[in-house]
């Protein structure tokens, strides 16, 4: 008599040793929460989710910059809401100097004051470091300030960053005039400050008045001809009426900076929001790719624990046939 491998436990061992194949790679989905965790898995699949992978954190980085840049910008607009409060201080106190009897010097002095504190609050105007208000020798006005708003991969497969501009910055057409005055300070030493709505001269030029009037001077520019406005007791009204003309300008120009921050400012946060849902999706589209569909996943652990149970069993029959045969020969 020989003894062998019947056919039957070949079958129960196959039928075993598939069912505990299916259940690694279950319970690998259900460990990981991914069906497709490397290229073997499915490599078209795997490639896609890879490649979105890469785009997502880029999308991350243009978000932070765009949270940088709001808050950059909601700084700067305070700023330029505070100092047209102070500079409609100032022109209250130059209309109230037209009276006559009034004290021109009591009016200067706080005159004087809210001047400090038109360059104080434009100094402060800063968030991490960076001030969009001051123009300083490292900046140059006629080239608009960037940030990057959106992370673009084309058709062809080449990726793009997409800028969004600084609106405050304009190129000036032709000869600088006040409406070139797109910041509040103008602090260059190349220039004479007639970037800066508070340290321009082109208001009192534009104006014809008799003085090149302005309500601040430049730290460092070119500051020849300039007269602060200011008041003492032989001040002429003519003279405070050409003054209350040129800060009554200079507000006009100040709402128009305001304006431009605010636009920029709306243009950032609706971005923002594009950018948060473009990340989530691409975030759900890589899931649809690549993750386990957990409850499914269970319900096939479920199914194949029993078809191993069963598949032991199975073995076990087939394998009574040797006890069997064993029995025959224990007696000898």
């Amino acid at each position: 008599m020989s003894i062998y491998q019947r056919v039957s436990v070949d079958a129960a061992l196959h039928v075993l040793r598939d069912i505990n194949r299916n259940m690694t790679v279950t319970q690998n989905h259900i460990t990981t929460g991914m069906r497709v965790a490397k290229a073997a898995d499915n490599a078209v699949y795997w490639s896609i989710a890879t490649t979105a992978r890469t785009d997502n954190k880029a999308v991350s980085a243009i978000q932070d910059a765009l949270g940088m840049a709001a808050a950059t910008m909601g700084t700067a607009y305070t700023g330029v809401q505070n100092v047209i409060d102070v500079v409609s201080e100032i022109k209250a106190k130059l209309v109230a100097a037209t009276e006559d009897g009034v004290d021109k010097s009591k009016i200067d002095e706080e005159i004087k004051q809210l001047q400090e504190q038109l360059r104080s609050v434009s100094e402060s105007a800063t968030f991490n470091s960076d001030n969009w208000v001051i123009l300083n020798n490292d900046a140059t006005p006629t080239q608009p300030r960037q940030i990057p708003a959106s992370f673009i991969r084309n058709a062809d497969g080449t990726i793009s960053v997409g800028m969004l501009s600084y609106h405050i910055d304009n190129t000036p057409v032709g000869a600088t005039s006040s409406k070139d005055a797109r910041y509040l300070i103008d602090d260059r030493a190349t220039g004479s400050g007639e970037y800066g709505v508070l340290t321009s001269a082109y208001f009192a030029t534009e104006l014809g008045t008799s003085q090149d009037y302005v309500l601040m001077t430049s730290k460092n520019g070119t500051t020849t001809g300039q007269v602060v406005i200011s008041l003492s007791s032989s001040t002429t009204k003519g003279q405070v009426s050409e003054m209350i003309s040129v800060v009554d300008a200079a507000l006009t120009q100040l709402t128009t900076v305001g304006s431009a921050f605010g636009a920029l400012e709306k243009r950032i946060e609706l971005q923002n929001d594009f950018a948060t849902k473009l990340h989530d999706n691409i975030t759900a589209g890589i899931g649809r790719l690549v993750d386990a569909d957990i409850e499914e996943e269970s319900s096939r652990l479920r199914a194949l624990q029993t078809q191993q149970q069963l598949g032991l069993q199975s073995l076990n029959i087939a394998n009574a046939t040797y006890d069997t045969v064993r029995q025959l020969f224990q007696n000898f």
